[in-house]
């Protein structure tokens, strides 16, 4: 037997393979799909019990009409082939389509456009969702991560809510039915709205949401409905009927319910705004009144009233100046004219030479005395009795 190497093996095992499987056609589930630089794509097909490495080069991989994604089942068409420096195989795919994508992609367009010319999508109809919701309803699968991601963003932004959880299928050939009546049982129990949802998947795993029962029993309920199915880039028909149509279970929660740090940042603002304008307000009335104070008192009877005793106070103190001055004057003219009578009274005159002349007790002019009268004649030390002997006249 002759003995090869690892190359000559793996070149022959490479030449079987190729030329034993030069034709396949695969069906199976993406997983751990990355995408190179260069514009090849790699990948790997599995089901319950096996994988197979797949790749598909950039000239096949820019014909894609869509985007792989992990998980979606897909029919590869290819070739065997033997990578020889890891000795691993794989499948070269020219082509990949998903399995029964083509039919539910029809009917998805058909249920689309029917429902679209009865008028389900038309904005008109939207109901308004409340605020500041008290009670909604989750219709979910108990044992879902969506339902967990819900409650989770439910309870970091808004506590002050009752939510009750309503389990449904969201997957299988019951699915659709399960939730079309969990609609309608919760749309007569008085919830500001309903959340219908479910976590991302295949276009099979979120079919439920694409039948006809479930839209019909979003656009005759009188509660407004929240559509939350799958990831962002997923678009289901639940989406076009409810009033709202959230990207993913989570963002439902972000979008329908108020965040209480806001809220309390808000009612801080709405306060500090509220506190200054009543300030500014009692500032403005408080001056306002003041002026009107100011001006009344300053026309009104106290004011006058004080005014005018102002004035006659005034008065009186001028004229008790007045009094005291003309007082002063009198009392300096009575002094000068004291000291005018003490300086003209015989008393504080030279004595020698004068006498008071008295006629009946009654001090006299001596002018009026006449020959033959009698007089006293009258100093400080005597007493005379006179008689007028001879008078004469000095020019």
């Amino acid at each position: 037997m002759n003995v090869l190497n690892v190359s000559s093996l793996n070149e022959q095992i490479k030449t079987l393979l190729e030329s034993s499987f030069s034709r396949v056609l695969v069906e199976g589930e993406l997983s751990r799909i990355t995408f190179h630089n260069s514009g090849h794509i790699y990948f790997t097909l599995k089901d319950a019990n096996s994988t197979l490495k797949a790749v598909m080069f950039r000239g096949n991989a820019s014909k894609l009409k869509f985007q792989l994604k992990e998980g979606l089942k897909v029919i590869l068409d290819g070739a065997i082939t033997l990578y020889k420096p890891r000795g691993e195989y794989q499948i070269n795919c020219f082509c990949i389509e998903p399995a029964g994508h083509g039919a539910l992609a029809l009917a998805y367009e058909q249920l689309k456009q029917k429902l679209a010319s009865q008028g389900y999508f038309e904005t008109s109809i939207k109901k308004q969702l409340p605020k500041f919701p008290s009670k909604i309803a989750l219709i979910t699968s108990a044992s879902g991560a969506a339902l967990q991601d819900m409650l989770r963003v439910a309870n970091t932004r808004y506590k002050a809510l009752e939510i009750d959880i309503y389990d449904v299928l969201v997957q299988g050939d019951s699915a659709a039915s399960s939730i079309a009546n969990a609609i309608i049982v919760n749309d007569t129990r008085d919830y500001d709205f309903i959340v219908i949802g479910r976590g991302g998947g295949s276009i099979e795993d979120l079919w439920a949401f694409n039948e006809e029962i479930v839209a019909d029993a979003i656009y005759r309920a009188k509660t407004p409905i929240v559509s939350a199915v799958g990831h962002e880039i997923d678009w289901v028909i639940s989406d076009f009927v409810s009033d709202l149509r959230a990207a993913t279970p989570s963002a439902a929660m972000e979008m329908t319910l108020p965040d209480s740090n806001e809220l309390f940042q808000t009612l801080d603002s709405i306060a500090s705004q509220h506190t200054q304008l009543l300030s500014q307000k009692i500032q403005s009335s408080t001056q306002e009144l003041t002026h009107m104070y100011n001006l009344y008192s300053s026309h009104s009877i106290q004011r006058k009233l004080e005014q005018k005793m102002q004035e006659v106070s005034i008065l009186k103190d001028s004229f008790s100046h007045a009094i005291t001055s003309k007082l002063n004057v009198a009392q300096n003219q009575v002094i000068n004219l004291q000291k005018m009578i003490e300086s003209n009274h015989p008393k504080f005159k030279s004595k020698k030479g004068f006498a008071q002349i008295s006629q009946d007790s009654r001090v006299i002019n001596i002018s009026s005395l006449n020959v033959g009268d009698e007089f006293m004649v009258q100093s400080d030390e005597v007493n005379i009795s006179a008689k007028v002997i001879k008078k004469e006249n000095i020019v």
